[in-house]
């Protein structure tokens, strides 16, 4: 892992889980054949090098998008059982 391109990833998105998930879904598109957004450093880079290449140069981004209905915990169990 590039330890350069995690730093700066990690300042365009602070919140280090939504980070983790975010890379972890790229990789696993870069995985399944998707082609990379920006140009590897060599032929053999990792995807999650790549991935973090992405973020850092503001190429991949996450929202998070929270709801305003406030769910009670019996709306919330409700919906767990339903599943």
């Amino acid at each position: 892992m590039n330890f350069e391109y995690l730093d700066a990833a990690v300042l365009r998105i602070p919140n280090k889980p939504l980070l983790i998930n975010l890379v972890s879904r790229r990789v696993k598109q870069l995985n399944m054949g998707q082609r990379p957004m920006v140009k590897p450093d060599h032929p053999h880079q990792e995807n999650l090098d790549i991935a973090l290449k992405e973020v850092m140069e503001g190429l991949l981004d996450a929202e998070v998008v929270t709801s305003s209905k406030k769910v009670t915990e019996e709306e919330a169990a409700d919906k767990l059982l339903s599943l």
